[in-house]
């Protein structure tokens, strides 16, 4: 028999499956397709685990039959969400926003300290990557100030982008130099961790946010938006709302990154490309 009709403790059946896909995507814009199944399987199974939850049947009853989502939605989310993240990921973009961008908004905002949003920020490579470039920027050029938020759908890795505690190896992208100046190693060396500066720590706020939200609790005037590869995760009917809402957000003359993969053909907004996957706000 199938596993649609006779499944062991733990598994989806595929009835269930079809119901936790759509939850996923109508909530976050995630798709499951099918072929996902297994991942969802095993990283659901913890949560079974912490409810005291036979199998996947149980647990999927709960959530839909039993208002169990109120409270548990949450912990889906994190459970599924891809928070594949890097220090320096897309080089290009950092060494095109240090030629290029800075001095550009030092030169239109003189006085005004550089806002930047970085909405899907996982657990914080990328916010704290930007924190490092805009200190530099900052030391050579006295008057220069920035603040970063980072906001991300998944609740765990917001609270590992707060703490900054980062294995070592995962460093190994930053330059030398902004290693020494930005990183601390743990005292303990068997722990083989490293941990941002608190001077750059405190430039970065970060916050739960969910992009398929009828609107964003955000500023208006941001000047540098990273929404990198993100968008790969929507139907083009979503991708094209969440860029709409996320130029919104960009003050004329402020700079939208997004992944090399991404791309805002079609999508009639209120920008020009610039750069690889680099677009700046008109007005």
């Amino acid at each position: 028999m199938t596993s649609a009709v006779v499944d062991s403790a733990g598994v989806l059946k595929s009835r269930d499956f079809l119901r936790l896909a759509q939850f996923i995507e109508g909530y976050s814009g995630i798709r499951i397709p099918p072929t996902k199944k297994t991942m969802v399987e095993g990283r659901l199974r913890r949560r079974l685990r912490a409810l005291g939850l036979a199998d996947m049947t149980e647990y999927c009853r709960y959530l839909f039959d039993q208002d169990g989502l109120e409270h548990e939605a949450v912990h889906v989310i994190d459970a599924v969400s891809t928070n594949k993240t890097d220090f320096f990921r897309e080089p290009q973009h950092f060494r095109f926003l240090t030629a290029r961008v800075l001095p550009d908004l030092r030169q239109r905002h003189e006085g005004d300290p550089i806002k930047v949003w970085s909405a899907a920020s996982s657990i914080g490579a990328e916010a704290y990557t930007i924190a490092m470039m805009l200190a530099e920027f900052a030391g050579k050029h006295p008057g220069v100030d920035f603040s970063i938020f980072a906001t991300d759908i998944c609740t765990e890795v917001l609270e590992q982008g707060r703490r900054a505690v980062y294995p070592a190896d995962m460093a190994e992208p930053i330059p030398k130099d902004l290693r020494h100046r930005y990183l601390l190693r743990a005292r303990d060396p068997r722990r083989n961790e490293v941990r941002v500066v608190p001077s750059l720590r405190a430039k970065v706020k970060f916050g739960h946010l969910n992009l398929m939200g009828d609107s964003y609790p955000m500023p208006r005037d941001m000047d540098l938006i990273f929404c990198r590869n993100v968008l790969i995760y929507f139907d083009r009917a979503t991708q094209g709302k969440v860029l709409g809402r996320l130029c919104g957000h960009l003050r004329p003359g402020g700079y939208l990154f997004l992944g090399h993969s991404e791309t805002l053909s079609g999508h009639g907004l209120p920008v020009r490309q610039v750069d690889n996957a680099v677009f700046v706000k008109g007005g």
